[in-house]
C-alpha cells in the first residue's frame, strides 16, 4: 500500500510562521478589539488578491466581507496564493519580500 504525499506548502517559513501567530493573536481578541481591527486585516486580505491578480495577469476581484469570524480564514489563503504565484510568477515573486513584515507588523498592532 503506497501513502500519497501531500506536496510541500509554497508558503516560506518565515512567512507560515509569522501566518500562525498573526491567527493565534486573532483568536485570542475580544470581538469588540477583533471589530476594531477587521478594517486593517481585509485591507491586507485585498492587497494580497490584487497583487496575486496583476502578477498572474487574472481579473481583480473585490475579496468579500464575511464577517471577523472568517478574516483569517481568508488571510490564510490568500498568503497561500501569493506564494503559490511566486512560484511560477517573477512578478508574484516580488511580493514575498515583503509579506513577511506585512504579517508581523499586523500582529503587533493586534493588541
Amino acid at each position: 500500500m503506497t501513502v500519497a504525499q501531500t506536496p510541500r506548502s509554497p508558503v516560506p517559513r518565515l512567512v507560515s510562521t509569522e501566518l500562525e501567530r498573526v491567527v493565534r493573536r486573532w483568536h485570542q481578541l475580544p470581538l469588540d478589539h477583533a471589530l476594531s481591527y477587521a478594517g486593517r486585516v481585509r485591507a491586507l486580505v485585498q492587497s494580497l488578491a490584487d497583487g496575486v491578480a496583476e502578477a498572474t495577469g487574472a481579473g481583480a476581484s473585490v475579496v468579500p466581507d464575511c464577517g471577523p469570524e472568517t478574516l483569517m480564514d481568508q488571510l490564510t489563503v490568500m498568503v497561500y496564493d501569493t506564494s503559490a504565484a511566486a512560484v511560477t510568477s517573477a512578478r508574484a515573486a516580488s511580493l514575498l519580500p515583503t509579506l513577511a513584515e506585512s504579517l508581523a507588523s499586523l500582529r503587533r498592532e493586534l493588541h
